[in-house]
């Protein structure tokens, strides 16, 4: 029987996901997906901030108070997230929950930017090495009252990440998870070729995704942070989404940075940093890292890859 592409998509963890299974069986591939779909809804229940009852809200309900005990898998997220920070320099962390929301809500209400002082002090709370991880009782415990933690730098690479797991224990060979742009993929086209991944240009106009290059790639993943699909515009100058942890303030410099690594959950959490730490410093962190390779756009159109990377058919912007 012939090799077919089985692809659904659902929205899971506030994201549009998109679970491609290759195989000769619909029948088949239909309960694989409905199996990563499971797991990715179980994943999310776990690391969500939007239940006060998972364990991310209740580590942050718990700040200054007392240590929460919490599973294994989210412990060890916690803990593979702290060396994040200390390989990127605080670029990478997860207590950047602490930010306000009401002063950083990036949509067509926002009209100025917080003076520096209160930038300054929105960040005040973010700091990775005031969470405490007690290994013997496995509790997680945040130093200062009113930090928080979120997994949103990294979180919908896990779950990529985790579905592609358990996908291949169930027998799929070749497949694509991709969590908004966050893709792990393994195995091949039905076809036999590498899948071929498409660059998105951050130039684009309207909502229509398109591609200004493209790779091709087999077990391994993409991560793209860009600038162009959360922002404000303010006195007509762009800021993007992404907060430097340090000043408070949106970065600047860069419209996209697409991580390639060997799994989902390293690409997602290394493009933000990458974006925070401008061109210059975040290559050559790239540059460092075995097996991670790295394309950036700067606010000028200009073109930025790492040692490691050949791109396909590179258009200029």
């Amino acid at each position: 029987m012939e090799q077919l592409l089985h692809q659904r998509v659902q929205r899971l963890m506030g994201n549009r996901f998109e679970i491609s299974v290759v195989s000769d069986d619909a029948a088949w591939a239909n309960d694989r997906i409905d199996e990563a779909i499971a797991e990715i809804s179980r994943i999310e229940r776990l690391l969500t901030t939007f239940d006060e009852n998972s364990q991310t809200n209740q580590i942050n309900a718990s700040a200054g108070i007392r240590p929460v005990v919490v599973d294994t898998e989210v412990f060890d997220l916690i803990e593979r997230s702290q060396r994040l920070s200390v390989l990127t320099q605080g670029a990478f962390d997860i207590t950047y929950g602490s930010i306000d929301k009401r002063l950083w809500n990036f949509d067509t209400t926002m009209t100025a930017l917080p003076d520096p002082k209160t930038a300054k002090g929105m960040v005040r709370l973010i700091n990775y090495r005031n969470v405490v991880l007690n290994h013997q009782h496995q509790t997680v415990f945040l130093k200062e009252r009113g930090m928080r933690i979120g997994f949103g730098g990294i979180g919908k690479g896990y779950a990529a990440e985790q579905a592609k797991h358990l996908l291949l224990s169930k027998g799929v060979e070749s497949g694509i998870v991709n969590a908004a742009g966050d893709l792990t993929t393994w195995g091949t086209q039905p076809n036999g070729q590498p899948w071929t991944i498409g660059i998105a240009d951050p130039n684009r106009n309207g909502k229509a995704v398109q591609a200004f290059s493209a790779l091709r790639i087999s077990n391994m993943a993409v991560a793209t942070s860009g600038n162009y699909e959360k922002y404000a515009v303010i006195d007509g100058q762009r800021y993007s989404h992404t907060i430097d942890p340090k000043t408070g303030y949106p970065v600047a410099g860069i419209k996209s940075v697409t991580i390639l690594a060997p799994n989902a959950e390293l690409a997602d959490a290394l493009a933000t940093p990458v974006m925070v730490m401008g061109v210059e410093v975040g290559l050559h962190l790239i540059n460092q890292v075995h097996h991670i390779a790295c394309i950036i756009i700067d606010d000028h159109n200009r073109l930025y890859t790492s040692n490691n990377i050949r791109l396909m058919q590179p258009t200029v912007l």
